[in-house]
């Protein structure tokens, strides 16, 4: 028969679970989520939000690895050069998905830095997909995020940014 003695030495020795941070834990996105804090904190929002009668109406969602997707019409009404989508429409397309990304995992930040990189014109009349994924979500208040635009598979224009946690602002 084993001695209190010799039961409280082997536990004592044995590993003891540790209590993890809740910041080392990864947030798992959620269209919950993303869609709770868009419709506070976004309420009239150019880009994402469906109430805005003057906006682009996007609708992000939360794809099974974590990254937002949305699909744009690019009509000709958004033309910079003949056939091409403008690209401060552009810009703001990448923004929304690495904001709507973010607001997925239940982070409210601005963009702090935004690199956006021209790799093809964007066709008009024809549609287009924008993909945002959070690269970094341990720096808090300092998030890294990046985005694609495509035309038919093809990436024609992407972006990285940092944002920065709202009440960090």
């Amino acid at each position: 028969m084993e001695s209190d003695e010799h039961r409280s030495r082997i536990e004592s020795e044995a590993p003891q679970p540790r209590a993890v941070p809740a910041s080392s834990v990864e947030p798992v996105p959620s269209q919950t989520v993303l869609e709770a804090v868009r419709a506070v904190e976004h309420p009239r929002c150019f880009v994402c939000n469906p109430e805005n009668p003057d906006g682009l109406k996007l609708r992000f969602r939360v794809q099974a690895d974590g990254s937002v997707v949305a699909f744009f019409p690019c009509r000709s009404v958004y033309q910079s050069y003949p056939a091409t989508l403008h690209g401060g429409i552009t810009s703001a397309l990448l923004d929304a998905a690495m904001t709507n990304a973010l607001f997925s995992i239940g982070i409210v930040a601005v963009t702090a830095e935004l690199s956006v990189r021209f790799v093809a014109p964007v066709s008009l009349d024809r549609g287009a997909v924008v993909v945002g994924t959070i690269e970094k979500t341990s720096s808090h208040p300092l998030y890294y995020v990046r985005a694609e635009l495509q035309q038919d598979r093809k990436t024609l224009a992407r972006a990285s940014a940092k944002f920065l946690v709202r009440d960090a602002v």
